[in-house]
């Protein structure tokens, strides 16, 4: 159902079909290095929950291209393995868990309310840079409980603090303001996240100033570009297909399907990496002790023998068992924020938006040296009007 037409022709791309229906992994290469990538959804999901063949305990080596070059402290807790990661898990948990919390679900329902009215009164509206990325930034002041002035800082800081078109930058900006905003809540602590790292304990003491950045660093880099994009995609969708957004209105009890199968086929992040400790063979591909493999979410969320119709975006699909927040114990910690952010914006289109007409897009395309995959816009540009 609303099979996903554009009038520019954007519909992100599958460059693992092939190769996913001739076997169950593929070698790429990323940095020089040919990994393997595991592409079909059962074994991703068997990876996902298999710590100890594929280890999340590699510092700067979890994302794929690596970031050695990006950033100067370990992520936590995502750049390690159980027990270990329960415990970092559970410093961070209470704050993640604040999309449930009422007065969290009413702020975020106002910003997108606010949003959507400033843009319904311009003739149009950027959406990635002028819209999503506003909203990822002040919807994240709520979920740290901090300031939302804060949020200007973060939005100068771009849609991704170490991607660039073309390759990665340097965490800089992201990193000198940590230093000085722990510095301050050291000090002076408050309720907000980054008082809560300063005040936590990991077994028995408290947590060093690199794990602070660690969780910290995370926070910013983790959630960011997937959300954005995420947000954007639907914006797209919605305009493109306008029976799809009639669909949602008749029974806004379909938005939450709906989100669903937006976060399956738009799914931004195509990857992620995991080390073998010892020599392993992933489905018949040898890697050395210390080599890595790619665990294909991208991929998984295309495989036909789970989702009929892979290809197609299905706003009913159900079941809809999509790998975009993950699988396992690295389950993304973001994902009831995502979740909010996206259901609130689908329900407060329903509610306000009459249509929405694409100006001008233009796709963003992720180039590797063993494939290109088309997801998601560098800039578009939409026309939003109210209801009558």
């Amino acid at each position: 159902m609303f099979g996903g037409r554009c009038p520019f022709g954007h519909k992100p791309s599958d460059p693992f079909k092939a190769k996913r229906e001739a076997g169950p992994v593929a070698r790429y290469e990323f940095q020089g290095e040919a990994v393997p990538m595991i592409l079909r959804h059962a074994d991703v999901r068997q990876a996902a929950k298999d710590w100890r063949t594929y280890s999340s305990d590699a510092p700067f080596r979890v994302p794929i291209p690596s970031e050695e070059e990006a950033r100067s402290v370990r992520q936590l807790p995502i750049e390690t393995n159980p027990p270990e990661h329960t415990e970092y898990r559970a410093i961070a948990e209470p704050f993640f868990q604040r999309p449930k919390l009422p007065e969290m679900i009413a702020k975020v329902d106002a910003l997108v309310d606010q949003l959507l009215r400033e843009a319904m009164a311009r003739d149009a509206t950027e959406i990635v840079h002028g819209f999503a990325l506003p909203l990822q930034a002040r919807a994240l002041t709520y979920l740290l409980d901090t300031d939302e002035s804060e949020a200007d800082t973060w939005i100068s800081w771009g849609i991704h603090v170490f991607r660039v078109r073309g390759g990665l930058k340097k965490g800089v900006e992201l990193e000198d303001y940590l230093t000085r905003k722990f510095d301050v809540v050291s000090k002076q602590p408050g309720r907000c996240f980054f008082s809560a790292l300063t005040q936590a304990s990991f077994r028995g003491r408290p947590l060093t100033r690199e794990e602070m950045m660690g969780f910290a660093n995370l926070t910013f880099a983790g959630g960011r570009d997937t959300v954005i994009h995420t947000v954007a995609c639907a914006l797209g969708h919605l305009a493109a297909n306008p029976e799809a957004l009639a669909y949602l209105r008749a029974d806004p009890k379909r938005i939450t399907l709906a989100s669903e199968e937006f976060f399956r086929y738009f799914m931004p992040l195509t990857h992620i990496g995991r080390v073998c400790p010892v020599a392993t063979s992933v489905h018949g591909e040898q890697v050395t002790a210390g080599g890595r493999v790619s665990l294909g979410w991208a991929s998984a969320n295309r495989d036909e023998s789970v989702f009929p119709q892979a290809d197609e975006f299905k706003i009913d699909r159900k079941p809809n068992p999509h790998l975009s927040f993950g699988f396992g114990e690295h389950l993304c910690l973001g994902a009831p924020h995502a979740r909010l952010i996206l259901r609130t914006l689908l329900q407060k289109c329903v509610e306000t938006v009459g249509s929405l007409e694409i100006v001008s897009a233009e796709e963003r395309v992720e180039k590797e040296h063993s494939y290109e995959r088309t997801l998601g816009y560098e800039s578009l540009v939409l026309r939003i009007r109210p209801r009558a």
